[in-house]
């Protein structure tokens, strides 16, 4: 099978193309035939040799295949969860090695959902690392109805799928984007909008319970004035050091960095709410498999609408 590997950590020069063998499965795994792997930034961070974690904790191979998310068909099982010709999506393995970059992955049946039979293999491939986040995320701060929710980057690929996230669980939801997306950003169902480009939040908005950060420590700073006392922020990018933990102090503000994990019980709620049509994919763009590194390339530029996946 075709697979890509990363030679060593740098550019996108360095992921290749190389024929492998089928990867056998273990107990409790079964075997996809991948149609769908979708882009993050995680994959090129990682691919540089940085990220949340450093390109030599998940791996002290020479030759790593990236990738996490993927949608595909069972052509194995040694699980009792899904039967060979299953349409199964999920988010393989992280933090780890996923291997998702290959024509066929061994992945834990755990870890996965059957794909709702409403979507594409497309949409389900996305629909996996950027909702898990958010669902994550907004599990661990307890939202609730009527809960007053400022979502940063509401445009991306966390960003959009976390506006519909908030919304269905009832919040009141504050968008941040570029007043280009903000149309987009609009048809999400936020409340209100804030192109951060020309509006300052102290300016827009106040008295927020909940601070998802997808940008980085300036936009934690900038975000506190906002913050209601005894409010919360949750970045998915920048970890707590001192310095900023000690600025969340006279706000009386409840602030951490948490990371996705793989989860087949969200999977499978997440799968509920596809096929419902109370969540959707926005899929802005596809590539082919010999287009990897095009992909990096675009989820590097930090200008994604929504999602991007690679074909297989």
């Amino acid at each position: 099978m075709k697979t890509i590997v990363l030679v060593e950590p740098g550019s996108t020069a360095n992921l290749k193309i190389k024929e492998v063998s089928v990867p056998e499965i273990k107990i409790d795994e079964v075997l996809i035939k991948v149609k769908s792997i979708s882009i993050n930034p995680v994959d090129a961070k990682t691919r540089q040799g940085g990220g949340v974690y450093k390109y030599g904790n998940v791996s002290k191979q020479t030759e790593l295949v990236l990738g996490w998310d993927i949608s595909g068909v069972v052509t194995e099982s040694k699980s009792g969860l899904f039967n060979v010709g299953d349409e199964v999506f999920g988010m393989v393995n992280f933090p780890g090695v996923g291997n998702a970059y290959a024509e066929y992955i061994a992945a834990p049946a755990e870890h996965l959902a059957l794909k709702p039979a409403e979507i594409s293999h497309d949409e389900a491939a996305a629909a996996t690392l950027a909702p898990l986040t958010a669902l994550q995320v907004f599990t661990d701060a307890g939202i609730k109805k009527g809960d007053r929710v400022l979502i940063h980057a509401a445009s991306g690929g966390v960003g959009h799928y976390a506006v519909q996230l908030a919304k269905y669980l009832g919040a009141y939801v504050i968008g941040t984007s570029s007043a280009t997306n903000k149309d987009f950003v609009l048809s999400l169902g936020v409340d209100e909008h804030i192109d951060y480009q020309t509006q300052t939040l102290a300016d827009s908005t106040k008295d927020i319970d909940f601070v998802l950060d997808c940008l980085g420590p300036d936009n934690i700073i900038n975000s506190l004035p906002v913050i209601k006392n005894g409010g919360k922020i949750i970045s998915i990018v920048t970890q707590f050091n001192d310095a900023l933990t000690e600025k969340l102090k006279p706000g009386n503000i409840d602030g951490k960095f948490m990371l996705v994990k793989s989860n087949g019980k969200d999977m499978h709620f997440l799968a509920k709410l596809l096929a419902e049509g109370k969540l959707k994919s926005h899929v802005s763009k596809t590539f082919s498999f010999d287009q990897m590194a095009e992909a990096h390339e675009q989820i590097e530029s930090a200008r994604t609408v929504g999602k991007i996946v690679v074909n297989v």
